[in-house]
């Protein structure tokens, strides 16, 4: 049974470190930086913190910057 574990534990440890890579990843892609936020407090108005309160900051940010360049979308 020792044996067995001693097989299967680095495997396991290996899968694990590798699904918790991607949940970093996933965070890091949805993290915001200093900057954006300081852009953001510099430029928001009542519209922009209501959507900041219900959607974010990532989603505010992105709906600020359409509205300020004329409602394109560059997704």
């Amino acid at each position: 049974m020792q044996g067995l574990l001693v097989i299967v534990f680095p495997f396991a440890l290996l899968l694990f470190a590798l699904a918790m890579e991607k949940v970093q990843t996933n965070l890091d892609r949805l993290s915001v930086g200093r900057a954006q936020v300081d852009e953001f407090l510099e430029s928001a108005d009542q519209t922009d913190v209501s959507n900041l309160a219900k959607t974010g900051l990532p989603a505010a940010l992105d709906e600020l910057r359409n509205r300020r360049s004329g409602g394109r979308d560059d997704d």
